[in-house]
């Protein structure tokens, strides 16, 4: 491929598909769209609902960023649209501000997209990927619980026929057993609500090729309009005929500050949602996708949705599955259905008169609780303690403090449990098992030996300000065990990848505090960078180079004078004689 074709390929992945497109692709990508466009049109509509937001602004942030996405976006199959995760955050962002104007709201959802974009494409030039570790599997697992949650209970109300003014999950639950106690429960609409549930629900169970939204809509309209029930139950209401178009109108450049925090917890949820989507398809049809161009990808989609009169998006893990399962070949699929979408609105917006209410709240429902993960919660209570309590504060952080207020709270939480893990790590002193090579766990390896005069030590973390006193700790504890013959520790080092000025201090104790009592520190295996590090912090004249070991066992060795003679014949336990094993 020449240099131009190797750069429009990376600028343009959707172009280079296009130049490279195969005949047999065309029926599977024309048939996964028109499947796939069964389910856009109710999601977008009712994300939109559920961000406080005109019906049709949903199809529009469902058009754009497919056909924007079909161009700039790395995967081949990656579906783009509303998303029930970014949907409650929206609402919570523009609705304070919006003062119950729906032009201004429209308005400033199409800001934040733009805002959103922004930070994503910057971030993906800047090849900043990476961050979606901020948000670890514990803490995602309780955020998307909570705002499942979330989302369905905003939406009972007009699955029972009424509508309430509250403004957080627990005014909601109150104002929804207000309603149901003062009799504000439309039969009519419970009915519709509960059927539509019921059909998504036993069509899905049987794996039923026909799609249960599909399904449950059609049905709901055909009997709304058949039996003349347009009056008796709340409606979505014909949709205005026309193609997504500007509406940034009345803006200020105090919006813009208002909803900064907004925009980045956005931007952070919507990228690792999508780009773990992104990964996991990718492995299995047996490609690769760059996270920094996903992220640019999907930040040039929310632009381009913020621009014409959308709002936020990310990739739909609903969607996306569908249009894989449908026979998607290539971007196409999202193209087909953005047409589709597009003569949807121009031939047919009168269609959604007849759509019952209650029918779309039941669509977000299911949608939302396809985010509820209660096998991975449980999973992690079986594997680790300590991730399903972050999983919990994230899942009561969301849910008492809000959306907003929940990102900030996951992010911390996220942060806290990388301080947890590498607070206080697995730590061990080793000794000799005889006829394996290395050096291994005491505590696991019963047998094995200690060598006389001689403490060989193991701590598998970096070394930062938070667990640098518990180094210090146990290298005293250990030697104080040891007994007063110990002449020499060995620290096993090459789990220690990093270590920070505080930590570096520590160090410095241990060091004094076992010469004071005729000890000598040896350190073994430390990886380059780190001595450099040391080298940084002036401790070159402390840290001489014969303080340093190759390997556990040359340092075991060159302490001892002699050379292990349990070995010959054994087979090998590590890539080198003498190192410290992982036992």
């Amino acid at each position: 491929m020449s240099a131009t074709g190797e750069r429009m390929a990376r600028l343009l992945p959707g172009v280079d598909t296009a130049r490279r497109y195969r005949r047999d692709w065309l029926v599977p990508d024309l048939r996964a769209g028109v499947v796939v466009t069964a389910l856009l049109i109710p999601a977008g509509m009712g994300y939109a609902q559920v961000a406080g937001l005109p019906p049709e602004t949903g199809l529009y942030a469902t058009i754009v960023p497919l056909i924007a996405y079909a161009v700039f976006g790395p995967s081949r199959i990656l579906v783009l649209g509303p998303d029930s995760a970014l949907a409650p955050i929206i609402a919570a962002s523009i609705l304070p501000l919006a003062g119950g104007d729906e032009g201004r709201a429209v308005a400033l959802a199409g800001l934040l997209a733009i805002m959103v974009g922004a930070i994503l494409l910057l971030g993906g030039i800047l090849r900043l990927g990476f961050v979606t570790d901020l948000l670890s599997k514990p803490i995602r697992i309780g955020y998307l619980n909570a705002v499942a949650l979330i989302v369905t209970i905003s939406q009972v109300p007009t699955l029972l026929g009424f509508s309430t003014d509250a403004a957080t999950p627990f005014t909601e639950v109150g104002a929804i057993w207000e309603g149901i106690v003062d009799g504000g429960v439309q039969p009519l609409a419970l009915a519709f609500g509960l059927g539509s549930l019921a059909i998504i629900v036993v069509l899905t169970i049987v794996r039923s090729r026909v799609p249960g939204v599909l399904a449950a809509v059609v049905l709901a309209m055909l009997l709304t309009a058949v039996l003349g029930l347009s009056d008796e139950l709340p409606v979505v209401g014909a949709l205005p005929q026309g193609l997504p178009a500007p509406a940034l109108g009345g803006l200020q450049w105090s919006d813009v500050a208002a909803l900064a925090l907004p925009a980045a917890g956005i931007a952070l949820v919507a990228f690792t949602d999508s780009a773990v989507l992104s990964r996991t398809l990718a492995a299995r049809r047996g490609e690769t996708v760059s996270g920094s161009r996903e992220m640019a990808a999907i930040g040039t989609s929310n632009i381009a949705s913020g621009l014409f009169g959308g709002f936020p998006i990310s990739a739909s893990a609903s969607r996306t599955p569908v249009a894989e399962q449908a026979g998607s070949k290539s971007q196409l699929t999202g193209l087909v259905g953005a047409a589709l979408i597009i003569l949807f609105m121009l031939l047919t917006p009168w269609l959604t008169e007849v759509l019952p209410s209650a029918t779309l709240a039941a669509v977000v429902i299911m949608a939302a609780s396809r985010l509820i993960d209660v096998r991975g919660f449980l999973r992690l209570v079986r594997m680790d303690r300590v991730d399903a309590l972050l999983s919990v504060a994230a899942f009561v952080g969301v849910f008492a403090f809000g959306v907003l207020g929940g990102i900030a709270v996951t992010i911390g939480l996220s942060l806290l449990a990388f301080v947890i893990h590498s607070w206080a790590p697995y730590r061990a002193e080793l000794g000799r098992v005889t006829g394996l090579r290395g050096y291994h766990d005491l505590s696991r390896n019963p047998e094995g030996e200690r060598i006389p005069g001689v403490v060989v030590l193991r701590f598998d973390a970096p070394l930062f300000f938070a667990n640098g006193g518990i180094f210090e700790e146990f290298v005293r504890e250990r030697v104080e065990a040891a007994g007063p013959d110990v002449h020499t520790v060995i620290l096993a080092a090459e789990p220690i990848t990093d270590i920070d000025t505080t930590a570096a201090d520590e160090l410095v104790d241990v060091d004094d505090w076992l010469a004071k009592r005729g000890i000598r520190l040896i350190v073994a295996e430390m990886k380059d960078p780190v001595i450099d590090v040391l080298r940084d912090y002036g401790l070159t004249d402390r840290f001489t180079p014969d303080r340093f070991a190759p390997t556990v066992g040359a340092a075991v060795d060159d302490v001892t004078g002699t050379l292990r003679g349990d070995l010959e014949g054994t087979k090998w336990e590590d890539e080198e004689e003498g190192g410290a094993g992982g036992r």
